[in-house]
């Protein structure tokens, strides 16, 4: 079936995500951070016998590599070998522990080589496993985006012309594409506007194309809308190149805000258009396809195009030998979707105003067709225009925010994005500007604990274990998560719930007990008998971005800007 998705399609898509935002009734869309331990392979074991040890070089299969951490059914380990993938079933061995395992999942990681996400249930669970805090995205927050080209004639001196019939070739035969001067065989691949030095964007409409220079040629001057002397014009919305004849359409300018929070090195936000009243329907360029012969040597002709639109006249100039030198629009007209241009008798005149009949010998050739603007005019629709089928969000998370939701005393290695997720416990969408995304105790006693270390507590029915994300000395506060993955006892995930046995660290060897008296708010966090659960439910909502990332270090005094650019 000869079928595509279109372009429209994936635009109308961003849009969409973009209005969400700002609905009566709104998508509560959430940035999150997570991940604060160390990427490492993780190999899930099963049929355990011997204990395996930390340091030890474990192999089988193909693996080779040290373990840095045991639990019961996995063990996380320091390898660089990427192939090293051992088959379900095969049998590890510990090199110096002699305990063996059968290998069941595994996947490779280092610090510096994050695994790749994996989008499934049990990817969506880890996320909330190991989820530290969330911040809401609004649409003050995220943006239309498409790719960033800057005036630089260094990298590329020649730009794509705005035309709307390039297309590929077809690979079955049948047709021939027509390509843009750079071989893009789509407007939305090409190189058809720039950003300059004051942050001005500009559409080219005209790149000089000639029958001579079917491609076009090199551009000389930057486009301004206050070109410098020599450089060019700029009128009714157009910068016009003295040196190549280049023709700009200017279509806004990017204000400081958006400079800020959402140019990027390789996108540039969609503004509002900013240039002259838009013309549905109106021609602004007519280009030579033939220069011709035999027609009025050294003179100006005027033709009407012929379409479904009106009031659309191109100028055309001869040369002395009958060939037409250079054509221009003497007026853009409106309503058309289609024109054309016909250099007969009873169709081209000496003035503008399509008056008086000029006449042309019977065998006078020469062809000129006109550009077709984009659906609406120039300037009618930007996103559509720039095939903005991306949308950048920019968060900026500032310190300690929300209330200390977001903790400065740890890393985070994976971001994302989370729709409409619940309160904790509610099946009621969130709206909170920050949710936190760990459990925390209130603890009494002595002594400091380590970030990223293990705790343990005797619980009923076993050991509870988790991992430290967060740790407030001054009010005794210690933020942790759990994950199936690492922190099970007998194939359970027990709760820090006892007010008499101590919360122990494995590293430091912190202990403390919980407050089982505290059941009032402290530090923006409301505690029952000493425990507070997250403020995020687990596994509610839609993860509709994940991103694993090398380690990013937070600090209290730093303010860290994230640009995620989602593409449809």
């Amino acid at each position: 079936m000869a079928a595509i998705i279109s372009e429209k399609f994936r635009i109308f898509n961003a849009k969409q995500f973009l209005e969400s935002l700002s609905e009566a009734s709104p998508t509560n869309m959430y940035f999150f951070v997570g991940r604060p331990q160390k990427w490492y392979a993780y190999l899930e074991i099963y049929n355990v016998s011997g204990t395996f040890q930390v340091g030890e070089t474990v192999t089988g299969g193909g693996l080779s590599g040290t373990v840095q951490e045991v639990h019961p059914n996995s063990l996380l380990i320091a390898t660089t070998n990427t192939t090293a993938a051992p088959a379900s079933g095969s049998t590890i061995t510990g090199g110096t522990s002699s305990a063996t395992a059968k290998a069941s999942t595994y996947r490779f990681a280092t610090e510096d080589a994050p695994p790749a996400p994996i989008d499934n249930q049990n990817e969506k669970a880890a996320v909330y496993d190991e989820l530290i805090a969330a911040k809401r995205i609004t649409s003050t927050f995220a943006r239309l985006v498409a790719p960033r080209y800057n005036w630089s004639l260094s990298t590329n001196p020649k730009f794509d012309m705005y035309r709307p019939n390039y297309s590929p070739t077809p690979g079955g035969g049948g047709a021939i594409g027509v390509q843009t001067a750079l071989g893009s065989s789509a407007l939305s691949g090409s190189k058809y506007y720039v950003m300059n030095a004051n942050y001005e964007v500009f559409k080219c409409v005209y790149n000089g194309q000639t029958p001579a220079n079917p491609t076009g040629i090199n551009a000389v001057y930057e486009p301004k809308t206050t070109p410098s002397a020599g450089q060019g014009t700029y009128a009714n919305g157009l910068f016009v190149e003295s040196a190549t004849g280049y023709i700009w359409k200017y279509m806004y300018t990017l204000s400081t805000s958006d400079v800020i929070a959402f140019l990027s090195s390789d996108f540039l936000p969609i503004g509002t258009y900013d240039g002259p009243a838009v013309v549905d329907g109106a021609i602004h360029i007519a280009v030579i396809k033939d220069g011709g012969s035999n027609m009025p040597t050294s003179g100006t002709v005027y033709v009407g195009v012929d379409g479904d639109g009106s009031g659309a006249v191109v100028k055309i100039t001869t040369s002395a030998g009958g060939s037409i030198s250079s054509v221009e629009m003497e007026s853009i007209g409106s309503g058309y979707t289609y024109g054309n241009v016909r250099l007969v008798n009873g169709n081209i005149y000496t003035d503008s105003g399509l008056t008086n009949a000029a006449t042309i010998a019977a065998n006078a050739t020469g062809a000129v067709e006109v550009i077709m603007s984009p659906e609406g005019g120039h300037g009618s629709d930007l996103a559509a225009e720039f095939f903005a089928k991306r949308v950048m969000t920019n968060i900026r998370l500032t310190y300690a925010e929300g209330s200390g939701d977001f903790p400065v005393d740890n890393d985070f290695r994976r971001i994302g994005i989370i729709q409409d997720p619940f309160n904790f416990g509610t099946t009621t969408v969130a709206s909170a500007s920050t949710l936190r995304g760990t459990a925390a105790l209130k603890l009494t006693g002595s002594g400091d604990y380590t970030i990223d270390e293990e705790i343990t507590q005797t619980v009923s029915g076993g050991t509870a274990k988790g991992r430290v994300v967060s740790w407030d000395s001054t009010n005794g506060i210690l933020k942790y998560f759990q994950s199936p993955d690492l922190h099970t006892h007998n194939g359970k995930v027990l709760a820090f719930d006892d007010a008499t046995n101590n919360v122990t660290g494995v590293t430091s060897g912190t202990a403390r007990p919980i407050d089982g008296n505290q059941d009032t708010a402290l530090a923006d966090i409301s505690f029952t008998d000493g425990k507070a659960n997250p403020e995020i439910a687990p596994n509610s909502g839609d993860i509709v971005y994940i991103e694993n990332r090398r380690q990013i270090t937070r600090a209290a005094d730093q303010i860290e800007d994230i640009k995620l650019v989602i593409e449809f």
